[in-house]
């Protein structure tokens, strides 16, 4: 069984949202068109609480992008973005779902962020995904969506930890930093994942 991981296509994070990611919105079809090659779809939906220590605005005289220590963690402090029950937090109407068999909201401890689909940044919580996955079957997953730097990557990347093959499929996936994305792939590829 194959999945495949569709990660945080919400208002918030393509073009005119609080945290856009360029060109994010140019991917939708190609995640639309992919979802029949698969045996399974699942997708990941960022779902922060007001006031989470992510965001700049919890820390006085912090700007967005930097960043602090936050529980012994590396931090990058973001703008306010995917608020529970606001409008930026919704998946994006363009984004077919029907296919979609669950959805994995992350990002709702308000002392942690959460990246990855499977765990928080700390690896405390898990958002039950893997579990769903294996009790389905799936021993293979490609990830694609928004950002490709941060939450494609590290969901990717924890896929492999579990256990699962995993890739990253490129055409459907855009960065925040191309730079970084361009390393991050590398150390994917080098543990053992598949850039597609």
């Amino acid at each position: 069984m194959n999945a495949l991981i569709i990660i945080d296509v919400q208002y918030d994070f393509l073009p005119g949202g609080a945290l856009a990611v360029n060109h994010g919105d140019e991917i939708v079809q190609t995640i639309n068109d992919l979802q029949s090659e698969y045996d399974l779809v699942v997708a990941t939906q960022d779902w922060h609480p007001r006031g989470h220590k992510s965001f700049f605005t919890s820390h006085p005289n912090k700007i967005p992008f930097e960043e602090i220590s936050l529980n012994g963690l590396n931090q990058v402090l973001w703008p306010e973005h995917c608020i529970q029950g606001t409008k930026g937090a919704e998946l994006v109407p363009e984004l077919l779902t029907n296919a979609v068999e669950a959805i994995f909201r992350k990002g709702v401890d308000k002392e942690i962020d959460s990246y990855s689909g499977f765990f928080d940044n700390g690896r405390k919580k898990s958002t039950g995904m893997a579990d769903y996955l294996k009790g389905r079957g799936v021993t293979e997953v490609a990830v694609c969506g928004v950002a490709a730097d941060f939450c494609v990557y590290y969901t990717a990347n924890d896929a492999l930890d579990l256990g699962f093959k995993s890739s990253i499929i490129t055409r459907a996936a855009k960065p925040i930093d191309r730079e970084r994305y361009e390393r991050v792939k590398k150390d994917f590829q080098l543990k053992g994942g598949t850039v597609i």
